[in-house]
């Protein structure tokens, strides 16, 4: 039996016959988001837990879930442990390790590793006998980098080893030509527009849009477009993939596909430039007829122009940390609110803000969620705009 041979009964073996542990991982704040995504796509023994959500699967899951969660940030897979204290002992069970059926021959993937509470605390260290080890097995020399990753988190000397299915973060959908100034990613974008439920019958204003990230969100729901139906993936690399069933659950996919005959999504921004490059992105993934691309200035916007019906206006405003000074953004908050009771009434917003001081600024019933989006912490404020000079209860 030929090397080859052997390799693929292996991986029959212990991968594709196999059911594996994942973790979705996601932004803080949005993993209960993330484990409706998975119950919604029948995902069994889906479990929340730190940073993310935990599920059970055959490996085809894991496309699954990379092709249409849009609240999770990357997808891994679990492929084993070991408890070791001294080094000796690491390199001894890494030795053990398959690696040659996790991944592809054409280098050394990075390595990213975190530990706390044990013996073994030096993170480059432990880093380089992986990689060693990984080296050893796949007969590499010298050290050409590919594009896979492995995970090692190490919790009172015990190490988790995944390695990851996606790639590029999953918030990279594929969709954009260029990205505005301080842009919300498109897995928060996402949740956000989830935790407002969103409903594609009915309009939604992104007033602030920048770049786009929450009308293209929005597009891709209404029409039912899988977050990363655009994109590459990891996993499509790995010795065990299958193209068949890629193939497969791809065709399932672009069934439910569905362009609304008409789009209720209205994006528009100031600036002239990023309204053209979001022209550009909505053209070149026929999004004509979901999305339409206004030049206007927020105060200028006058929904009652827009839609006849109350809607979602969701915005991601300017604040002091990322974009002007502290004192602009609390008089552009200001402002916000009054032109938002002035102009919306009866329509629902999500409104993302720095600290709980600005709520102020908005009287009108709202719910707050926290959230982390690039390690700043965000609260969300949702809530049904009451009209001007209307008294709160």
């Amino acid at each position: 039996m030929d090397n080859n041979t052997s390799a693929i009964k292996r991986i029959r073996r212990h991968i594709r016959g196999q059911t594996h542990t994942f973790f979705a991982a996601t932004a803080p704040g949005f993993e209960s988001l993330c484990f409706e995504e998975l119950s919604a796509l029948s995902l069994k023994e889906a479990k929340i837990t730190d940073g993310g959500v935990e599920f059970g699967g055959r490996v085809w899951d894991a496309y699954l879930a990379n092709l249409h969660l849009r609240t999770a940030n990357r997808i891994l897979m679990r492929i084993g442990e070991i408890t070791a204290s001294n080094f000796h002992r690491l390199e001894k069970k890494l030795a053990d390790v398959p690696w040659d059926i996790y991944l592809p021959t054409d280098g050394v993937p990075d390595v990213n590793v975190s530990v706390r509470k044990s013996r073994l605390w030096h993170s480059d260290a432990i880093a380089d006998m992986v990689r060693k080890s990984i080296r050893n097995r796949l007969g590499i020399s010298g050290t050409p980098l590919s594009s896979q990753q492995i995970f090692v988190r190490g919790i009172n000397d015990h190490f988790l080893f995944s390695i990851d299915t996606s790639g590029e973060l999953l918030h990279k959908r594929g969709l954009k030509i260029k990205v505005g100034k301080a842009p919300i990613r498109e897995t928060t974008a996402a949740a956000i527009l989830m935790q407002a439920q969103y409903n594609p019958q009915h309009p939604l204003i992104d007033p602030l849009s920048g770049s786009g990230t929450f009308s293209l969100e929005a597009a891709m729901m209404s029409a039912n477009i899988p977050a990363g139906w655009f994109r590459e993936f990891a996993f499509t690399h790995h010795p065990s993939f299958e193209p068949g069933r890629w193939k497969h659950i791809r065709r399932e996919a672009e069934k439910q596909i569905a362009i609304p005959n008409a789009g209720q999504i209205f994006a528009s921004d100031k600036a002239p430039k990023a309204c053209a490059e979001l022209e550009k992105t909505v053209a070149q993934h026929d999004l004509s007829q979901l999305i339409r691309v206004d030049c206007k200035d927020f105060f200028d916007i006058m929904p009652s122009q827009i839609s006849s019906v109350p809607g979602l206006v969701v915005i991601n405003p300017p604040y002091g940390r990322r974009i002007g000074t502290q004192a602009a953004s609390e008089i552009f908050f200001q402002d916000m609110g009054k032109h938002l009771q002035k102009a919306y009434p009866g329509w629902k917003a999500a409104i993302v803000v720095p600290h709980k001081d600005l709520l102020k600024y908005f009287p009108f019933k709202t719910k707050i969620y926290q959230f982390f989006h690039g390690g700043m912490k965000l609260f969300l404020m949702i809530g049904k705009i009451a009209p001007e000079h209307s008294i709160l209860h």
